[in-house]
């Protein structure tokens, strides 16, 4: 060590530890069942694999626990920063009783392997299968691999933005070029 003191860490409460491993960035996520299309925002979520497989949380009390669980699809979208304030409003409202894309002014696109629609505002989207629920009942997480990905090519805002789980957000900001670096990786560059 350098010679300089060490910080002493002190204690946090256990219930909001999550906020130090919040997953980013936040997403939408898109479902269409029995004829309705809705969307959701969930910002709890895991990478799980480069094919690519992801994890996201979802508990029955949510109206698209029915939707992916009766349909085994969904689309993943990113959102830009420019769409924070609507993502946190679709979060806090039910597509039971409403149509979110027409209400917070989002397009709906046609995808090609799902039946949930793109979103295309969104920075990209990834039209998933669903393809483990086995911790779906005690964890309320659903594994879903990827089948085809979209990417919008010219964003009015090419941010996203991660939850910290407090009701803060954090916006992708400075981007430092490693690529040189990944020596482990130059065929992916």
């Amino acid at each position: 060590m350098s010679g300089k003191k060490a910080p002493r860490q002190v204690a946090f409460p256990l219930n909001r530890a999550f906020t130090f491993v919040e997953s980013g960035p936040v997403l939408l996520i898109s479902t269409r069942h029995k004829g309705k299309s809705n969307l959701m925002t969930v910002s709890c979520h895991a990478s799980m694999g480069f094919e690519p497989t992801l994890g996201i949380c979802l508990g029955p009390w949510n109206f698209s626990y029915a939707a992916l669980v009766g349909t085994g699809e969904c689309v993943v979208a990113v959102p830009p920063a420019d769409l924070l304030t609507q993502v946190v409003e679709i979060g806090n409202c039910s597509g039971e009783t409403m149509d979110k894309f027409s209400v917070f002014q989002l397009t709906p696109q046609p995808a090609q392997e799902v039946q949930a629609p793109l979103v295309a505002e969104c920075l990209c989207n990834l039209e998933c299968r669903l393809v483990n629920r086995k911790l779906a009942d005690e964890y309320n997480f659903f594994v879903l691999q990827g089948v085809r990905a979209w990417r919008n090519p010219s964003p009015p805002d090419g941010r996203s933005f991660h939850a910290v789980g407090d009701g803060t957000f954090i916006l992708d900001g400075e981007v430092v070029d490693l690529r040189r670096k990944m020596t482990k990786w130059q065929d992916c560059i």
